[in-house]
């Protein structure tokens, strides 16, 4: 098998509306992101990766398996749904009991992963319980209990955290990035974007059906020339700092935040300032506390790509 999921100038119409057009990606393993506004593309892509949909035009492969092929697809590849849809009067054993069957295993083995599926989503009490009578962040753990069950290498999660109180959120978040640190290829929607930050190794940037961005958002960054770098630095005299910068033509900004000791800059240069922020150390001896980039989170980068879209994801 492949060890990657790609898209192949994949493109999805529903009638005459846009789904995706000509998307090409390659998919390693790790926890990937997909961000976009609402009718950006973003279900759309995890249906078709899921076999869920199929391609208007193009070729999809999930590791070599072609989502055409479910037999094949669904021994691998796990999915939650960002709506909830439950067969009637099953418990959340059940539930998951059911759906390892139609895999095929037995009894025993189905029970077992039954039980290690709940535990791991904080579920074993629930077990009996109707998942009618779930709550909604019950029911949101309850379907991801049932997309891992079966130990798949893919996991296409639409919209994981909704729903979640924060104590649940943190659970989930360190449960994907150890499925993505395991080599699992972990495929999260979400719209809250610190937490993409959180979660991923890898963005996908959509807008209006096409992908305008891919990679890891520290090189997504570095990619987006036009818009000068940000850095904030904490220093014990910003003000010394900022007037040795605006000696050089590549600082465009500097501005004191907070206690007095920050000092936010962007510069068209980020090099280059950071060979002069070691001058100034030399020949002032100022005492520098820390250096980050305030930029390049995956907010900031999806506003300087798509502009006033940026909002949500």
């Amino acid at each position: 098998m492949s060890n990657v999921i790609t898209f192949e100038n994949v493109s999805r119409f529903y009638g005459e509306v846009l789904g995706v057009n000509r998307v090409s990606l390659t998919i390693p393993p790790g926890v990937t992101s997909l961000v976009g506004p609402n009718g950006s593309g973003k279900t759309t892509l995890m249906n078709l990766m899921s076999g869920l949909l199929r391609p208007t035009d193009g070729k999809i492969e999930v590791l070599g398996i072609s989502p055409g092929n479910p037999e094949r697809l669904c021994k691998i590849l796990g999915y939650c749904a960002q709506f909830d849809a439950f067969p009637k009067g099953l418990t959340g054993y059940r539930f998951l009991y059911s759906y390892l069957r139609v895999h095929g295993m037995s009894d025993a083995e189905c029970d077992a992963r039954t039980r290690a599926a709940l535990e791991l989503t904080g579920l074993t009490g629930a077990a009996d319980r109707h998942v009618a009578a779930y709550s909604k962040g019950m029911r949101q753990r309850v379907k991801l209990a049932q997309a891992i069950a079966h130990d798949p290498q893919v996991v296409v999660l639409d919209e994981p955290l909704n729903g979640l109180d924060p104590m649940a959120r943190a659970e989930a978040i360190a449960l994907f990035k150890q499925w993505g640190e395991q080599g699992r290829y972990v495929i999260v929607s979400s719209h809250i974007l610190h937490e993409v930050d959180r979660i991923s190794d890898q963005v996908i940037l959509l807008s209006q059906g096409y992908v305008v961005a891919e990679g890891k958002i520290q090189g997504v960054r570095s990619e987006v020339r036009d818009q000068p770098m940000q850095i904030l630095v904490r220093c014990d005299r910003p003000s010394v700092l900022a007037a040795r910068l605006f000696q050089d033509d590549h600082i465009v900004e500097a501005m004191i935040r907070g206690d007095g000791k920050n000092l936010l800059l962007r510069t068209k240069d980020a090099d280059s300032f950071y060979l002069l922020l070691n001058r100034v150390i030399l020949e002032s001896g100022l005492v520098v506390e820390s250096v980050a980039p305030a930029d390049d989170d995956v907010n900031s980068v999806y506003q300087y790509l798509i502009g006033g879209e940026g909002g949500t994801a």
